[in-house]
């Protein structure tokens, strides 16, 4: 057996190592069954967390990236604002951009997956972001999330 520094107990950001993992990375690094502060449990490389690379499951860049969203203002110009009308809905929500293949707002067609995604932000958040291999059912999804956020019948495109 290898040489291998116990990492047992330790904190590494916000992931507690809790003991080693029966898996072995590609390169032959030990692996640690770590848990997050979140109670996500994941399986990290020993290198990564001594190193700070590893330092959550991924709740911490989640949080970052959210943040940044809401609070960075040369990251929103990046993104082409994110513009909200008075009710917290994003105009990306109600009005339908050049880059629109489809047609219907908060649809689009995937070409890697080959999946049509629906879509629709509300207060900042995706309450619908799913994959579907039907077009019909794309638009059925966007249209039931527009009726419960939106409470509105029909939208116009």
């Amino acid at each position: 057996m290898s040489h291998c520094i116990d990492l047992t107990g330790q904190r590494f950001g916000r992931l507690v190592v809790k003991k080693r993992a029966k898996t072995v990375a590609r390169n032959g690094n030990v692996c640690w069954e770590c848990l997050c502060d979140c109670g996500k449990q994941v399986v990290v490389e020993g290198y990564a967390l001594r190193k700070g690379i590893t330092r959550s499951c991924g709740c911490l860049r989640r949080e970052v990236s959210r943040h940044n969203a809401c609070h960075n203002e040369s990251f929103i110009n990046a993104q082409g604002g994110a513009l909200v009308d008075k009710n917290g809905i994003g105009y990306s929500s109600l009005i339908r951009s050049k880059r629109n293949h489809t047609g219907v707002i908060g649809v689009s067609f995937d070409k890697k997956s080959g999946t049509y995604i629906a879509r629709l932000m509300y207060h900042g958040r995706y309450v619908l972001n799913q994959a579907t291999r039907s077009f019909d059912e794309a638009v059925k999804l966007r249209r039931q999330a527009e009726q419960q956020y939106f409470n509105v019948k029909e939208m116009n495109d």
